[in-house]
Parts: structure tokens; sequence; C-alpha cells
């Protein structure tokens, strides 16, 4: 409700700031028009005619309005064309598409940056005293925007170094996820839930890569201790070449890799598979379900927790 209310109110602010600015424009340039020859209308052209009389404006500076206008098309088609080539040679591989990403993100500001220097000097204003200007501006500036020069730097060094690329999963700290962008100064994580972590790129310390290589899904189960162990190893090693069939996003295995605890009150044997980061979870799974279903087949029990409880004989 609250939200909606706000909404609401954003809405109304909107609605009365664009009706005083149309207004203005109105009055700015129609004044002599809708009262001619009146002190009043003499008062709107010194005054708000001044700002917001567009037809003169139009009127005196209409080859600079076109000329910029021809400048903005032209570094359009420009910034339209570079990003096509971009797209079409980093097509294929990840660190291919994050390279990509990283250009097409360049090109971008640096066809703003062109086209506000153009427009700049088609309405006269010296560019070379604006850019010296910028230079001793960006000089002071960087003493107080390290951060950002450390994300920056950091992006490149991510990129380059191959540390991780878009598609890979990463963990940085307690968050897990697929990295869905790699920008200049920023990049993005999303985890199984959807949710984006949007982190600063010099923040990216020690993160683990598990995209690398192919990862481990392990399935324990367990058996009863006084079932003949032997046989279930011959049951499970019999068919885990049917276990892949059954699981096409296995890699390698699935294996069989022995007794992995002795708990209290079963024996666990674990079976293993190699697969991709982004399915292990997945693939661990479907061994899960393969290996019940195995076991119901054998008739071979996954025993529950016991307690054992001795009562003292009160005679």
């Amino acid at each position: 409700m609250k939200f909606k209310e706000k909404s609401k109110k954003e809405q109304i602010r909107i609605i009365i700031v664009s009706s005083v600015i149309f207004i203005f424009i109105l009055l700015g340039s129609l004044a002599d028009v809708l009262f001619p020859g009146t002190t009043f209308a003499l008062i709107i052209s010194n005054s708000i005619g001044k700002f917001f009389n567009i037809i003169k404006f139009i009127e005196n500076h209409y080859v600079t309005l076109l000329e910029s206008i021809t400048i903005l098309i032209f570094v359009w088609i420009l910034n339209q064309v570079l990003l096509f080539l971009v797209n079409l040679l980093t097509r294929k591989g990840h660190r291919s598409e994050t390279l990509g990403k990283l250009m097409s993100s360049v090109i971008r500001y640096m066809s703003f940056i062109v086209a506000l220097f153009l427009i700049l000097s088609a309405w006269g204003v010296e560019t070379p005293t604006l850019l010296a200007g910028a230079g001793i501006i960006g000089l002071a500036l960087s003493f107080g925007a390290q951060s950002l020069i450390e994300d920056i730097f950091a992006g490149l060094f991510i990129i380059f170094e191959k540390q991780f690329v878009v598609g890979d999963i990463i963990q940085v700290g307690n968050m897990r996820g697929t990295v869905k962008e790699i920008g200049i100064r920023i990049s993005k994580i999303e985890d199984l839930n959807g949710d984006v972590l949007i982190i600063n790129n010099s923040d990216i310390r020690g993160a683990i890569n598990t995209s690398c290589s192919l990862s481990v899904s392990i399935c324990d189960i367990s058996v009863e201790y006084g079932a003949d162990l032997e046989k279930i190893e011959e049951v499970i090693k019999g068919n885990l070449a049917e276990i892949k069939k059954n699981i096409p996003l296995i890699v390698e295995g699935p294996f069989y890799v022995g007794v992995d605890q002795l708990a209290d009150s079963a024996v666990v044997v674990r079976v293993t598979a190699k697969t991709d980061e982004i399915n292990r979870n997945r693939v661990r799974r479907e061994l899960n379900r393969e290996l019940k279903l195995l076991f119901d087949r054998n008739q071979i029990n996954i025993p529950f927790p016991q307690l054992v409880v001795t009562q003292k004989d009160k005679n």
C-alpha cells in the first residue's frame, strides 16, 4: 500500500512539473502571438521568453541544430556498426563473449564522449580548451576516485588473466553463482535462487572458479551392517553403465569409490561421477534416485537410524 501511495505521489508530481514546463514553453514561444502588442507579451519575452522561446531559438540556430542532429545520427550509426563487428567477432566462447561485452561497453562510452565534443564544437565551444580543462579536472578528481580506478584495473586484470569469464560458476565469500557480466567497474553474479550480486571488481578477492575443470557429484548411500557387502558392491558395479545411460549429464563415470564410513547404524558406500559444475547438484540428485531404485530392485535395505533402550529391572 505504501509503495502504491508513493507511486501515485510521484505520478502527480511528474504531471505537475510537466504541466508547468509546458505552460512556460507555450507562453515563451507564443506570447507575441497570443497577446500581440501588450505589456504582458513584452514582459514574457524579456523573461521567460529568453529561456523557453523554442520557435525563436530554432529560427536563430536551425543550422547548428541540423548539424547536431547529423552528428548524433552519424555517431549512432558508427556505434551500431562497431557493436555489430564486436558481436560478429566474439560470438563463440566464454572468454570471447567476456571481451566482447567489455569492448561494447568501451565503445558506448567513447561514442557518447565523441558525440558530446563534436556537438559542443558545432555550438562554438572551444573543445581544445575544454579538453585541457577536463584533463586538469580529471587529474584532480583522480585523487578522490581511487576506488573507481581500482575497479577498472581489477576488471581488466580479471579478463586478461582469465581468472573467470561470463558463464563460469564462481564463489566470492558466501556467494556462489554464475557470472552474468564483467564490466569496466562492476561484475554481476547470479545464484541458484536468481538473486544477482552486483560487486565492484576491486572487491573480488580470493574468488574460487569451479568451472575450470569437471566437478565431482557425490552420492553416499547406507546399507545394513548385516547385509552382504560384496554382493552389494557387485550389484552397484554391474549397473554403473546403466546408471550413466539414465543420467546423460554425467561426463565421466559413475565410479564406485568404496566404503566411505562405518556409521552408527549403517555402512556408507560412495558413488561419484564427474560433470560440469552447473549440473553438479542435479547429477547428485539423479544418482540418489538411481541407486535407491537399484537397491529396491535387488531387495537391498537402507537402514533407519536405530536407538537401543535398556530398561532396568525394578525387582
